[in-house]
């Protein structure tokens, strides 16, 4: 990676930085003694940080968000535009970009029907909770308002929703929880809880196994991620989400699909679940629904589910629920032309081809380091799970994981990993590069992983 002299001095920042920025999912006591790294400037897949140094960036802002790249003028101008003439009204009242977009999002998810602006993927979530909840008072006399989440998916930060939160390293300390959250079990292969050949329909079964002993009539929805990510980039088995939706219709459940990290084209179609041929009743959704230029996010619902809150005759009928940053209208105005990027320049199309060659590429690494015991991945959103011992599986210590991300780091390439997420299972390497990822930019990302695993595993 090229390095480029400063433009500027940045000492003061990184002195305000040190002094009073508290960062996310960061101790703090090595900034005591090492600067905090400031990102300053982003064009295409590249971001330039404080001291110059230039990065290729494989995660796509460090949590899959910018999934059109950096340095996006039109987005920036569409924002501004936008927010000049009329910046914000409490989403009690409508707006243009707020009407336009829904519009728009809506087209492309055949089956689904209404839109809930929010302000992030954790308040995406809630909404979603709090709506079952108030269908359980209205139509099931309070009784089936059990949610039931997945063993390593991640759902966000509040209360509630680490309580629906399937990582333990994420919720620990923060209990009590919010009642009425149950786990069901993790659905990926690699590390299989049953010797069986369909694994795809048996980790679905297992649900319904969950589903029998707590009673069908006291469970309301179903929330999974629909590939997880944060829990190590699983992508479910043949057969097992036609099976959750068979399940879920057999006992009347709501299916909360979370497609906060892949929808919007990050898996080479609009969402996730469009790979699998089912229809949810509620998707959540955020990061790359204006690729960061914005915070916008949205809960989406069948015309069924909405429905439900229609009741004139009743003072408490509706869903009496405001999110203030909902009322934004420069996160609607930004994702409408997020989503006219993605289109007019196939960003789909590529991301799916894309996604092959880095799938591929693993999968060459696969054969040369028998430190990566698995390959996962779905359009630009993929694992590699590191092992080590490749016959027991058993996981590579999070110090070897960290050092390789590090490796990649002094190489100029950003690249994620699973962290505080699951004890001893924080060993997969996390890839989501901006959807309009070059073949260039795939093969110097897996490079890097090369040269990084062969330094730290020999």
């Amino acid at each position: 990676m090229n390095q480029v002299a400063p433009v500027n001095d940045f000492s003061e920042i990184i002195s305000a930085d040190r002094a009073h920025v508290w960062h996310h999912l960061t101790q703090h006591k090595a900034h005591e003694t090492t600067d905090p790294r400031i990102m300053v400037e982003g064009k295409g897949m590249r971001v330039w940080d404080a001291t110059g140094r230039e990065h290729l960036d494989a995660v796509s802002g460090g949590v899959w968000t910018v999934n059109v790249g950096y340095g996006r003028d039109t987005i920036g101008q569409a924002i501004s535009d936008q927010v000049t003439k009329m910046n914000f009204f409490a989403q009690n009242n409508g707006s243009v970009p707020g009407a336009l977009f829904a519009q728009k999002l809506i087209e492309r998810m055949p089956g689904m029907s209404r839109v809930y602006y929010v302000n992030s993927g954790s308040e995406a979530n809630e909404k979603a909770f709090k709506m079952v909840r108030q269908i359980a008072q209205k139509r099931y006399g309070g009784q089936k308002y059990k949610i039931l989440y997945r063993e390593r998916d991640y759902h966000g930060s509040t209360i509630s929703t680490i309580s629906a939160g399937g990582q333990f390293e994420r919720n620990a300390h923060y209990g009590p929880y919010t009642p009425g959250f149950v786990e069901v079990p993790h659905c990926l292969e690699y590390r299989a809880q049953w010797d069986v050949e369909n694994y795809g329909q048996r980790a679905a079964d297992a649900i319904e196994e969950v589903i029998l002993r707590e009673g069908p009539e006291t469970v309301g929805a179903l929330c999974l991620e629909t590939v997880t990510a944060g829990g190590g980039v699983i992508t479910p088995p043949e057969g097992y989400w036609q099976r959750v939706q068979e399940i879920c219709r057999k006992y009347d459940i709501l299916l909360h699909l979370d497609e906060v990290v892949c929808g919007i084209g990050r898996t080479g179609k609009w969402f996730g679940y469009q790979h699998y041929g089912i229809q949810p009743d509620l998707v959540t959704m955020a990061k790359g629904v204006a690729s960061g230029y914005a915070a916008i996010a949205c809960l989406v619902t069948t015309e069924k589910v909405f429905e439900m809150f229609k009741d004139a005759s009743d003072p408490m009928g509706h869903f009496r629920d405001i999110s203030t940053y909902g009322g934004c209208t420069g996160g609607p105005a930004a994702a409408l032309e997020n989503m006219r990027i993605i289109e007019e320049e196939g960003l789909l199309e590529n991301t799916l081809a894309m996604g092959e060659r880095l799938m591929g590429n693993l999968r060459e690494l696969q054969e040369r380091h028998a430190a990566i015991g698995d390959v996962r991945g779905l359009g630009l959103f993929c694992g590699a799970e590191l092992v080590a011992d490749r016959q027991t599986r058993e996981p590579a210590p999070e110090a070897k994981v960290q050092a390789v991300i590090a490796e990649c780091m002094a190489q100029g390439v950003i690249i994620g990993a699973t962290a505080r997420a699951i004890p001893g299972f924080n060993n997969t390497l996390c890839l989501a590069p901006a959807l309009i990822a070059t073949a260039e930019d795939i093969d110097a990302i897996t490079a890097a992983i090369d040269v990084a695993l062969t330094r730290v595993f020999g």
